[in-house]
């Protein structure tokens, strides 16, 4: 892995919350895609009772809703970065992430990750600052 850059701790804090929240926010943004799909086409603003004369891109408009949402391009982009760094860490790493972030119910200390993984606790500490350096980096957050 890469040099630890210094981060913010509010940056550190919330990309750890990010890493825990992973799997929900993968289901957040299939949730967001089905709403913008399915969603109705909105108020009939059409108040003369007749047809429009436009022709109807159902297509576009759902195309032009799922790129310009900003809450799911946000997540995506959350996402994408995990798992990007995730990709390309070595296994031992992603054991780590998987051990502390992704483990539900979170019942092992730093202490028990450690001991699992059979490394000291200050080395699994520096690999977590790793891994949160390497995705802020890939977010550009600081």
């Amino acid at each position: 892995m890469p040099t630890i850059t210094k981060i913010k701790k509010a940056t550190f804090k919330h990309i750890e919350a990010e890493l825990y929240h992973y799997h929900d926010t993968l289901r957040e943004i299939e949730k967001l895609r089905k709403e913008l799909i399915f969603a109705n086409a909105g108020p009939d603003e059409n108040v003369g009772g007749s047809r429009g004369n436009l022709p109807g891109n159902p297509t576009e408009r759902i195309g032009t809703k799922l790129a310009t949402h900003k809450r799911l391009n946000q997540l995506e982009e959350i996402v994408s970065a995990i798992e990007k760094v995730y990709e390309r860490l070595p296994d031992d790493y992603k054991r780590l992430v998987e051990l502390k972030y992704w483990t539900k119910p979170q019942l092992l200390t730093w202490d028990g990750i450690a001991d699992k993984l059979h490394i000291s606790k200050r080395q699994a500490m520096r690999w977590r600052d790793e891994i949160i350096s390497a995705i802020a980096e890939a977010l550009g957050w600081r």
